[in-house]
């Protein structure tokens, strides 16, 4: 009788001090604090490697490079012996590159590199060889005499020095850091230029030149070659392709049970494990199919261009799609080919890791791909190199070729997104075996 009273006083609740909970306690304070140790230990490491993308942002100017080229006088009819638009430029960005303020990466080349062509500046600009150019026309000079000379009325002095760049590259960049660098390179020229122009003047009867010949006489038009554009479009290039990541993810704790189904004794015999795998592989991948062309569907109902016209590289245009027509249909099988990419690695530390842990994966595999995606791997410490291989990189990479005309290397995109699935498929049986076998110890 004292056995059952007893029995049911141990079913009864008690306070969180009562002496029959002694070692529930300890188990619990040591558990729960080595729980937060580690999970204090991963926030620290893990949001350290997203803030050191950023760590050396500002010493890292130089590596976004700008080309400084002086065409001005140099090539024929405008051949001559004394020009000075271009001097002026250059001795400018000569005295940006010899300082110690932070400042971007001039760099002064010979139109001799260029075989004395604009279009071959504009051209490297394009294939991504330097951020921008910097290129003082040929008739610059020659423009601005006549102007006075001949009472040319309809000069314009922002036509002596035009400014390439390709803001749809990276746009982050260009407007934090390279446009705004460029202004000050603008105002030191005119500051330089006003007072030698006035002193050439000085000798000149001025009573009927125009006034912008005189003041400012020269300026600079900027030449985005492929600007970013539509707002519309920064969500599938940059925040929204998190999203991409996360559904990836959930892909497999709503369908694992699903799969669990085949390999339960209820009523019908076990499938075969090669047959399981077979089976999660591929059903795995016609998910990502139908997620992924529902993902793109909201680029295309907000109504982000995808049937324009490529463009030829040196001319400015907006939303020059790659693939003309055919643009959502690639864009499409790049979120899906991308989204398997990003996937299988989750599907994979999630079964060798299980839950909660498999959620420290996400938080790792987000903010290492975010981290190399979303920022100038440029302007990032050395360290920050592996991002070229990571999935995310490769998949905004090729994005901005489809949707603005950048320059392309999509096959080196799909080839390192294949890599990836590849290699994670490679690990599957892995993975599998892994969790079974923990499943069989209830770890």
């Amino acid at each position: 009788m004292s056995g059952e009273i007893d029995s049911e006083d141990k079913s009864l609740p008690v306070s969180f001090f009562d002496s029959s909970l002694k070692e529930t306690r300890r188990r619990v304070y040591y558990q729960w604090a080595r729980t937060l140790a580690i999970l204090c230990i991963f926030v620290f490491g893990v949001l350290s490697l997203f803030w050191g993308s950023q760590y050396r942002t500002e010493a890292n100017y130089s590596a976004l490079k700008v080309w400084v080229v002086d065409f001005d006088g140099q090539v024929d009819p405008y051949r001559t012996t004394n020009p000075i638009v271009g001097p002026a430029v250059t001795d400018v960005a000569n005295s940006l590159i010899n300082s110690d303020s932070l400042h971007l990466g001039y760099i002064i080349k010979s139109p001799a590199d260029f075989d004395f062509e604009l279009r071959a500046v504009r051209q490297g600009i394009y294939d991504e060889h330097a951020y921008a150019a910097v290129i003082i026309n040929p008739n610059a000079t020659a423009l601005l005499r006549d102007a006075v000379s001949k009472s040319n009325t309809t000069y314009d002095p922002t036509g002596a020095i035009q400014v390439v760049i390709i803001s749809a590259r990276d746009e982050t960049t260009y407007y934090s850091y390279i446009l705004p660098d460029l202004t000050i390179l603008q105002g030191m020229v005119l500051a330089k230029f006003g007072p030698q122009w006035i002193q050439e003047l000085s000798s000149t009867n001025l009573t009927s030149a125009p006034p912008q010949a005189i003041n400012p006489a020269i300026g600079f038009t900027t030449v985005d070659l492929r600007p970013f554009a539509p707002a519309v479009a920064a969500p599938a290039v940059t925040i929204g392709l998190i999203y991409l990541i996360i559904i990836a993810f959930f892909n497999f704790p709503f369908l694992m049970p699903i799969h669990a189904q085949f390999m339960k004794p209820d009523g019908h015999p076990p499938l075969k494990i090669a047959h399981w795998l077979v089976w999660r592989i591929a059903s795995s991948i016609v998910a990502y199919f139908f997620l992924s062309f529902f993902y793109s569907l909201v680029s295309l109902a907000f109504q982000i261009p995808f049937s324009n016209a490529p463009a030829d590289d040196t001319i400015s245009a907006s939303n020059a799609n790659a693939y003309g027509r055919g643009s959502f249909v690639v864009f499409w099988m790049l979120n899906w080919v991308g989204m398997a990419a990003l996937g299988f690695p989750c599907e994979n530390m999630a079964m060798i890791l299980g839950f909660p842990w498999s959620s420290f994966f996400l938080i790792f595999w987000v903010i290492t791909n975010v981290a190399t995606a979303f920022y100038s791997i440029d302007l990032a410490p050395a360290f920050y190199k592996w991002g070229y291989a990571w999935p995310l990189h490769r998949i905004v990479e090729a994005l901005r070729t489809i949707l603005f005309g950048t320059h392309s290397r999509i096959g080196i995109d799909f080839g390192v997104l294949f890599a990836w699935i590849g290699v994670s498929l490679a690990l599957y049986p892995f993975a599998t075996f892994v969790m079974r076998w923990k499943m069989k110890r209830g770890i």
